[in-house]
């Protein structure tokens, strides 16, 4: 199971951040702007969170597999014709509809973890499954990088493309048939809107969703702009050797799993902020204007993030003890609109005032999350 949803993070998250490696490449190549050029990350983003909720309901209704398997697809084919698109304005549609595809799998995943698995090892799963997102994430950079610096970032983009098929087709074969789901009665808008509304009415999974809003958007504009920082004097990095800092999400692949094992010793919210604490420490490095220092602070920043996220992701579903789905869903709802939305803001405080800026921004984000982790978990729980 979990081996099937890792090639699903990784054909989901390989796509879903394609040209982030190349977008000093797409900005020179289409002659647009740092936060122009973003917005190729920012549509598809949005086009996933306003999809998570209506796939949640699809997949109470088919089963989590069958949903998973639609969305990720139709993303798939999606991908394909990104690196054909011969306008900014179809590039950009065609990147909505690819992240629209994709909302079918992050907060199912979740969902379907915390049906087949046993509740004292659902913040493992979790934690496992997010640390193969984080490797998909890092594939698709990795790829797109040197072969956009070789080539150009629309055969990077096909490069990606062709990763996330072949992980498509082996997530296909490997998923194992759900065990312990039924389907959800049809209850029509009323049923549903009663399910949000007790999940939005929910103060420890409202702090989860603002988490998930405010870390998201910071980390998404601190790997959206950091490329361009390293590309300009002083560093004046090449794409492919830029390209090479989202090693860091390795980082990212140790730290969420072994947060998640945490939790049983220190509970979820101490581990959480502790995330929090450390991303922060990280981030705070990368403003000395030194490529060491910028790189081990982004390695430090990286892996406290994935860490809180992996928390805060298993968390809810642990909380919400009906309408998994559409509580997971919310989540990501939260989760993307921040990468969306901050991750592309962040590019208009970088152009004006600078990495400081942006880093200093991020780093008020972080403090403000851990504050409202502080108050409304007032006391630390070790299983939800």
């Amino acid at each position: 199971m979990l081996a099937a949803l890792a090639l699903a993070g990784v054909a989901t998250f390989a796509q879903l951040y394609s040209t982030q490696a190349v977008l000093p490449l797409m900005a020179s190549d289409l002659n647009i702007t740092a936060a122009e050029a973003a917005l190729s990350i920012s549509l598809a983003t949005v086009g996933l969170a306003i999809t998570v909720l209506p796939w949640s309901f699809v997949a109470d209704r088919i089963g989590r597999v069958r949903a998973m398997a639609i969305g990720i697809a139709a993303a798939t084919l999606l991908g394909l014709l990104v690196p054909l698109a011969p306008t900014v304005p179809l590039l950009l549609g065609i990147r909505t509809l690819e992240g629209m595809a994709l909302g079918g799998i992050p907060a199912i995943a979740i969902a379907y973890l915390n049906e087949e698995v046993t509740k004292v090892h659902t913040a493992l799963a979790a934690g496992t499954y997010v640390a193969g997102t984080t490797l998909g994430g890092l594939a698709g950079r990795l790829v797109a990088g040197p072969v956009g610096e070789l080539w150009g970032w629309r055969a990077a983009a096909l490069a990606v493309s062709l990763l996330a098929t072949v992980s498509a087709v082996l997530f296909l074969v490997l998923v194992p048939k759900q065990r312990r789901f039924s389907p959800a009665p049809a209850t029509g808008f009323r049923g549903a809107f009663r399910t949000l509304k007790g999940h939005s009415s929910n103060p420890k999974l409202v702090s989860l969703y603002l988490q998930a809003f405010l870390l998201m958007g910071g980390f998404v504009a601190v790997y959206n702009y950091l490329g361009f920082r390293l590309h300009a004097e002083p560093f004046g990095l090449p794409a492919t050797v830029v390209s090479l800092i989202f090693l860091a999400y390795l980082s990212g692949t140790v730290s969420s799993r072994w947060a998640a094992g945490l939790t049983t010793r220190f509970g979820r919210r101490n581990v959480l902020v502790a995330g929090i604490a450390v991303m922060s420490a990280g981030l705070a490095l990368t403003l000395v204007e030194n490529l060491a220092a910028t790189l081990a602070g982004l390695v430090i920043f990286t892996g406290g993030f994935f860490a809180a996220h992996s928390v805060g992701s298993g968390w809810t579903g642990a909380i919400a003890t009906t309408g998994r789905a559409q509580a997971a869903s919310l989540y990501n709802l939260s989760y993307y609109l921040g990468s969306s939305l901050i991750g592309w803001a962040g590019g208009l405080a970088f152009q004006a005032f600078g990495w400081p800026a942006l880093a200093l921004s991020v780093i008020v984000l972080s403090c403000t999350t851990a504050a409202v982790t502080l108050i409304v978990h007032r006391r630390p729980q070790h299983l939800g």
